[in-house]
């Protein structure tokens, strides 16, 4: 028979283990995201927001209206990172539980390999985005010729992923599209190994280009 002093000490014992036993599943589940502030969450949403102008500003005005003089471009790299601290804006706003959130993210996840979201505004013509504009992800400076590229895939069924669409409220002067790439070639090279430090995304519009830039996360190379 065990002294009284024996079972306190043994079941503070098991109550250490079962307080230890959260954290450390959460490191391995990758839960860390849902202790984040919003001032976290804001920083770490907008870090892949960058703008640009498919077109020269001082291209020549058209006569005719059939076509945009050039575009204003929004492009936001969904990375997991951007893509959790999204959820957990929803969390923080609309009060849901750890398992939405989670569900949130992983709806997101299993989008494809790598989703951006292109928002477009026509300047001064028809304001009507062709639907033969293209997109592709590659190294910075491969040129169209060299190193591996892909072609991004317009998916609109991801309009209705909260975790894909940001956290800012939507300016209707731009379209918006979700487009998933993948990150190996149809040769199985990879676009972004462990030696390239920076992405580039082409956005094509009338053989008007814009090129956007940024650094490539761990997260994306895994």
């Amino acid at each position: 028979m065990i002294s009284r002093r024996e079972f306190v000490a043994a079941a503070a014992c098991v109550g250490l283990s079962r307080l230890r036993a959260p954290a450390s599943a959460a490191g391995v589940s990758g839960d860390d995201y849902l202790s984040w502030t919003l001032e976290q969450v804001e920083q770490i949403a907008r870090s892949t927001r960058r703008t640009g102008k498919v077109g020269s500003r001082f291209n020549e005005r058209l006569l005719k209206t059939e076509r945009a003089v050039n575009y204003e471009l929004i492009a936001t790299w969904m990375t997991p990172e951007v893509i959790r601290a999204t959820a957990r804006w929803h969390q923080l706003h609309k009060r849901l539980s750890d398992s939405e959130t989670r569900q949130l993210v992983a709806d997101a996840m299993g989008a494809g390999d790598t989703v951006f979201m292109v928002e477009l505004d026509p300047r001064e013509g028809s304001g009507v985005i062709p639907n033969d504009w293209e997109t592709y992800l590659q190294r910075k400076g491969v040129g169209d010729a060299g190193g591996p590229s892909v072609r991004g895939v317009s998916t609109p069924r991801l309009r209705s992923l909260p975790a894909l669409a940001g956290i800012d409220r939507r300016n209707y002067d731009y379209d918006r599209f979700w487009v998933v790439f993948p990150l190996t070639t149809v040769d199985g090279q990879a676009v972004f190994d462990p030696s390239v430090s920076e992405a580039e995304l082409v956005t094509r519009i009338y053989a008007q280009e814009e090129r956007t830039y940024w650094p490539v996360p761990a997260s994306v190379r895994r």
